[in-house]
């Protein structure tokens, strides 16, 4: 089963959940870290990297002895990384999004391609579980591209258990993660804005038709609102967390859930066999 763990904010424990899933899994089992603009599975699950490779996309490159400057490479581009000033092109690569536009228009062959390195993929493994994660260069914003490489990565294997650790909210690159998975398991907390952010995560899920759950982290901080809205819509609660200030401080010195309390590992197993069915 591929099971995306995802959460409309952050702070929310997702990585927490995905991490103690894959430790709580039996049979062969990887995990996946999509968050690839700021990935800390690995500081739980401390892997040992075996591998690493670079991430690159196309970009255009104007050959302007060749160009007529007809503008024809500049109207494709929607995100305006081609312009022309009377007999001057200019491209700005970290505004291209690599649709490959104009390179299909240009009948002056004036458009070569070179290619910009926006992250790294890079992958290893502990005891028990495959480890892959994305490392996003700083400063781009193209994150889709890198965690469809990282899913493409740790798909090369056949595993019983696929955990991908989604980024936080609902944008591009949380669709790109969920997307082809078995099930999305949203991971809130009993506040206003987790109930907020769970919302607009749940409605994106909704829209995409993939089965879906919740997991209540931190239960008892607040009130029970997300379990009311949950309950109105039909979305199964799975698990809830107590909040523990012994599992805090052991989360901020690289401790997972489930080592700190391994009472709960057997939840986890639970949850894992009621999925399966």
């Amino acid at each position: 089963m591929k099971i995306a763990i995802a959460s409309g904010k952050g702070g929310t424990g997702k990585t927490t959940v995905a991490v103690s899933l894959a430790l709580s899994c039996e049979g062969s089992v990887a995990y996946a870290d999509c968050d690839v603009e700021e990935p800390n599975g690995h500081i739980f699950l401390n892997p040992s990297i075996k591998g690493s490779s670079r991430f690159s996309l196309p970009i255009p490159v104007i050959q302007e002895e060749n160009c007529n400057f007809c503008g024809k490479c500049k109207e494709i581009c929607r995100f305006n990384a081609i312009t022309i000033f009377g007999r001057t092109i200019m491209t700005f690569p970290e505004m291209c999004h690599s649709c490959g536009g104009c390179f299909l228009v240009c009948d002056q062959g004036a458009i070569l391609e070179d290619k910009r390195t926006i992250g790294f993929v890079e992958w290893g493994n502990t005891d028990q579980i495959d480890f892959f994660q994305g490392r996003l260069r700083v400063g781009e914003a193209m994150a889709s591209p890198l965690i469809k490489q990282v899913k493409k990565k740790a798909m090369e294997k056949e595993y019983d258990w696929l955990m991908l650790d989604a980024p936080p909210g609902t944008s591009c690159p949380v669709i790109k993660t969920v997307r082809d998975t078995d099930f999305v398991i949203l991971v809130t907390e009993p506040t206003p804005f987790g109930l907020h952010d769970l919302k607009l995560a749940a409605r994106t899920i909704f829209k995409l038709g993939l089965p879906v759950g919740v997991i209540v982290n931190k239960w008892g901080i607040g009130d029970e609102a997300v379990k009311d809205w949950c309950a109105k819509q039909g979305l199964p609660i799975l698990m809830t967390i107590p909040f523990s200030r012994k599992v805090a401080e052991a989360y901020a010195t690289g401790q997972a859930l489930v080592q700190v309390q391994p009472e709960l590992k057997k939840n986890f197993q639970r949850l894992l066999e009621e999925l399966t069915k």
